[in-house]
């Protein structure tokens, strides 16, 4: 399975180098690569302080590909400019799966991405919800589960939120889609990221 996860700002870095872990463990436990990993970075954080030195300190590979989207004015110019330029590597690439994490502009341009392609989201932190839709982060991850197929969330609470809007594990589903869900709970990523780091 070839996925392509996208990121953008400073905690998806730290949420991604988490799971990217989790991958490397996997293969080796099998002793092939079954799960590839490839990586977006929209450029949303982009300077040495907000990106190249998380990547470095947390281990996290280098992006595969990198858009410069992060020095525009408005939240609907930066999705604009992301969408369009992670569409053009996943018509390229055609990934098994398209990850996602938490509630930024990468966050939705990703899955909006990925869904009008057809290709299955999964989404890292979902269910979470501020219960106020003025703000841009409710937004994206309002949007961002709806589009998901595989939803992975961090407490019994966000998988109620899910519930709530019509959002439920599909557990008779042969094969999950965004109509019919995957819904997990799966504990809380940032956590896990603190017991690993905290030796470093």
């Amino acid at each position: 399975m070839e996925i392509v996860t996208v990121l953008g700002a400073r905690p998806q870095f730290i949420k991604a180098a988490v799971v990217s872990k989790a991958i490397k463990a996997h293969n080796e436990a099998n002793n092939k690569p079954t799960l590839k990993e490839y990586i977006i970075h929209t450029g949303q954080h982009y300077d040495h302080n907000m990106s190249e030195a998380f990547f470095q300190q947390l281990g996290l590979k280098k992006p595969d590909w990198q858009l410069h989207c992060g020095n525009v004015k408005s939240h609907t110019q930066m999705i604009s400019e992301m969408l369009t330029g992670i569409e053009q590597m996943l018509i390229t690439f055609r990934p098994d799966c398209v990850f996602v994490y938490g509630d930024t502009n990468s966050t939705l341009a990703g899955a909006l991405a990925a869904s009008k392609l057809h290709i299955p989201v999964a989404h890292v932190e979902a269910g979470l919800r501020s219960f106020m839709m003025a703000m841009p982060e409710e937004q994206n991850r309002r949007l961002t589960d709806h589009l998901s197929t595989w939803l992975f969330c961090p407490t019994q609470t966000a998988v109620d939120n899910l519930a709530r809007e019509g959002i439920i594990n599909c557990q008779n589903a042969p094969l999950p889609s965004p109509d019919k869900k995957s819904v997990a709970m799966t504990g809380d990523i940032m956590y896990d990221a603190s017991l690993y780091y905290r030796e470093k």
